[in-house]
């Protein structure tokens, strides 16, 4: 179990906190969108998190590319990929994953991080509370639930 809390600053910036009990683990958190998506360039994102799914322990700092590709290929996809360094590993790891859009506020995640694949099914209620059934590691089910306020 993981509990975050994140405040968005400015739209390209949010900061906060997250807690995972099972590690006795407590991190920043960053995401900061250094250049925002244009309809030829991708999005630079760059951020912190804790380290990948599994690991007793450990910090992430990532940079990504992100694309929305609805437009181009006709399909409401938006793939992702960078690269990550693993405090935990202390080894840089490829990082991508493939979002999907589904109708009635369904989505789905698909996230590669650089050593497993965690799918993840999500359905939005009112804009604001978002559901999600992971699929971490390929094998361990697990849910989570966000609001935002």
């Amino acid at each position: 179990m993981r509990t975050t809390l994140t405040y968005r600053l400015w739209p390209q910036l949010s900061v906060g906190v997250e807690y995972n009990p099972r590690a006795d683990d407590v991190g920043l958190l960053v995401n900061w969108i250094a250049l925002s998506e244009t309809a030829r360039r991708p999005a630079l994102i760059f951020g912190t998190s804790s380290d990948r799914i599994g690991t007793p322990s450990g910090r992430s700092l990532y940079l990504t590319l992100s694309k929305d590709l609805s437009e181009q290929v006709r399909l409401p996809i938006a793939p992702y990929g960078g690269v990550a360094y693993s405090t935990y590993e202390d080894r840089f790891l490829p990082i991508g994953g493939l979002f999907v859009r589904f109708p009635y506020n369904m989505s789905s995640l698909v996230i590669f991080d650089g050593v497993k694949v965690h799918p993840t099914w999500s359905f939005t209620l009112k804009q604001r509370h978002i559901f999600t059934f992971v699929l971490a590691q390929g094998r361990n089910p697990g849910f989570s639930y966000s609001i935002s306020f």
